[in-house]
Parts: C-alpha cells; structure tokens; sequence
C-alpha cells in the first residue's frame, strides 16, 4: 500500500514538472530558448523561434560542428550568436569567439546584434574589419575582448602577427561560407581552424552550399551534423513575384534611373562587376538620381555614409556587386533587381532573398537583354520559378509586353 501512495505521489511530482517546463514565462510553451541562461531569455522579445533557430541552437550547446543551409532572412545570426554567448565567460580575459564574415558590413552587422544582446553584461566584442585603423583593432585586443568579428585579410594579418590569439578560440564560425570556403579564402580559414584550441567547435552557415563546400568543411570539421532549412520552412515568407523587363544593353542604366523615381520602392540593384557599378554611379549622379553605390574601393566612412543614406530613404535603390552586399540586412527591401542576370542558381537565390523577409511581400525585378535571355530562362526554370514579363509605360512598371502597349495606343 505504501508502494502504491509512493508511486502516486511520484507521478503527480513528475507530471507536474513536466508541464511546467513544458511551459516559459508567461505561459507560453517551451521553446530552444528556455535552454539558455536567464539573461539572455529575459531579452528574447520575439514571439516565436525560427525553423533555423530551432535546429542549431540545441545543437550548438550540446558542442557539435555544424553545417547549416538555411534561406537568406530566416534567422542564421541569432541562431549561432546565441549559443555563443551562453558558452563564453565575460569575466575570463580570454578570446574565445571568433566569427568570419567575407564582408565588412556583415561583420559589422553582426558586431550590433551582439552589442545589443550583450548590453548590461560583462561579455565585450571586437569587429577586426579591413578600412579600419589597424593599431587601434591591436590596442583593442590586448583588452582580450570575448568574442571577435572579422573579415578573412584582416583577420589573418593580426593572426600571422600573433596579436589576435587564435590558440585560445574554443568557437569559430564561418557565416556566408559558400564565400568562405570559396578557393579564394580556403587556405587563410583554414589556417584560422587549423590554430585554434584543440577540440574547437566550427559552425559554418550560408543560405546556399554546394556539396563541394559541404566537403571542404566535412574535412576541417568532427563528424559534422547537416542542417538544411527549406523556403517553405519558413512560416513568416512573404509572398515574392519574379519578374523581367526586355531593355537593351545600353538602356539598363536609365532603366535603374526611372525604377528610382518610382513610389515606394526601396531596392537592391546587383550588378557582375566594379566597372559597372562605378559606371552608373558617375550617369546616375549626373541626373541627380536618388541612388547610393557600394564597392570594395569605397573607405570604411563611405560605405556607412551610403548604407545609413539607403536606410533612411534619401536613396531608393542602392547599387552593389554580390560580394559588396554579401549578408546586408535592410528591413522593408520592397524589390531585388538584376541589373546583370547572375550566373549560377546560387548568385540568383541569394540576391533575390533579399525581399519578401518577415512577412512582407517583394518583387525580384530582372533587366534583360537579348544576350541574356538563354541563361535567364535556364536559371528560372530549374528554380521552377514563373517569371512574369513586364514593361514601363506611362511612368510606372506594368504586366505585359510590347504589344500590350499597341492596343493601350
């Protein structure tokens, strides 16, 4: 009898624990986030967790390498900041963080969401970025700063110098490492796997991988485990048109033009090369066209004159080669147009991941050319995505084709 009361007060404990651990603040149902510690909980102000979010997380606290694909705006940041700042001590004066971005403004962005996630904490950050002043990023890390964010050349020169610690790093993650891993990085971030403190854990992330990627860092990693985040996973996808405007060669430059001056549009204009974006700067200012520029040759002032001038709205589009935009993060990016139809799959989803983020539908614009029309149809059709043809008339951009604009006379 005494067994039985024994086992009934027992369930009654047990279940009891359950569902109130099934539970988090507020009476909301558990979620990845209840695994990290009270601070970072209190701050969690979103109403759910993404698909990404919900996979990496647990993940990266039980320790594992990971390799992660997962569409551009569904929350890779968070998903791996997160986890980081629940491992590293902020009191220990040791660096060991360190996140490699193949661009400065994402390296920089990354730096912000830490700082805000890190505010009221004794955790610090250092981004060690190229255009910045060298001596200062050196004076910062004799500070021993928890976590560091870099792009690769940088990152390398302070490395090989023996001023940033790599054998103290016990996390290194590679955003965007389809670029990382790339053969134009591959030797320098390997070096940065290679130094760290043994038994490392490495995170790679990128919203494409291809399986060559996937092997390069199968083998610089311990038995890696595959996350793979599909568009439709994504509950909070806005709805996203693809569409193409016919225009010669030499008309896409006043096309942007026009497409600027249209209300209401905010967009991302992706061009294949720097002498293109620098073209159509030169054109484009000479017609006072609201339009911004952003490109490798550009100092560090610059780029954050142009990007805060975009943000604002002063500018309507801004104009940037895939590398020079690699991991922006603009809220209410209202269209993504090509001005140069991309060359691979990967360079197409990408860009055009760029709108349709949170909910808010978008439109992913293509100027073609003649030239181009082949290798566009391609790419669409092995996206199986149906691509809409368009046409300016009368000041705005419309449904159909040159005889649509015959029988409106």
């Amino acid at each position: 009898m005494i067994r039985l009361e024994f086992f009934i007060v027992f369930c009654v404990i047990f279940l009891g624990y359950g569902t109130l651990n099934a539970r988090s603040k507020g009476g909301k149902r558990m979620s990845v986030i209840n695994l990290l510690n009270e601070t970072l909980q209190s701050k969690w102000k979103f109403e759910t967790t993404m698909k990404v979010q919900e996979e990496l997380i647990p993940a990266m606290l039980e320790g594992k390498d990971i390799v992660a694909e997962s569409p551009t705006g569904s929350g890779k940041t968070l998903a791996y900041v997160l986890p980081i700042l629940n491992k590293v001590n902020g009191s220990k004066k040791q660096t060991q963080a360190l996140i490699v971005a193949p661009s400065q403004e994402l390296a920089m962005q990354i730096v912000e969401v830490i700082r805000e996630w890190t505010s009221g904490t004794d955790i610090t950050v250092q981004q060690l970025i190229g255009g910045a002043n060298s001596a200062r990023q050196i004076e910062k890390l004799k500070k021993k700063p928890t976590i560091v964010v870099g792009t690769p050349g940088r990152l390398n020169e302070l490395a090989r110098s023996n001023k940033l610690k790599l054998k103290e790093i016990e996390t290194i993650v590679l955003d965007e490492c389809d670029q990382l891993l790339s053969r134009d990085y591959r030797v320098v971030v390997k070096s940065f796997i290679e130094n760290a403190a043994f038994g490392r854990q490495i995170v790679v992330v990128s919203a494409t991988i291809t399986d060559e990627i996937k092997l390069v860092a199968n083998r610089l990693m311990f038995e890696p485990i595959h996350i793979e985040i599909k568009p439709e996973d994504m509950v909070q996808a806005g709805k996203v048109v693809h569409s193409f405007i016919k225009v010669e060669e030499r008309d896409k430059t006043d096309m942007l033009r026009r497409l600027a001056n249209i209300d209401g549009v905010r967009g991302l204009a992706f061009v294949n090369s720097l002498d293109q974006v620098l073209m159509k700067e030169t054109k484009l200012k000479y017609r006072d066209a609201p339009v911004v520029t952003l490109h490798s040759d550009m100092k560090k002032e610059e780029r954050k004159k142009a990007l805060d001038a975009f943000r604002k709205g002063d500018a309507k589009i801004l104009i940037a080669t895939d590398l020079a935009a690699r991991g922006l993060d603009i809220e209410g990016l209202t269209h993504v147009i090509h001005v140069d139809v991309p060359h691979t799959i990967e360079q197409y989803t990408h860009r055009s991941g760029r709108t349709g983020r949170a909910g808010a539908d978008g439109e992913v614009i293509t100027l073609l050319s003649y030239k181009d029309e082949k290798t566009y149809k391609k790419l669409t059709r092995e996206l199986e995505v149906k691509a809409v043809q368009k046409i300016w008339y009368k000041g705005e951009i419309m449904e159909g084709n040159s005889k649509t604009v015959a029988k409106r006379g």
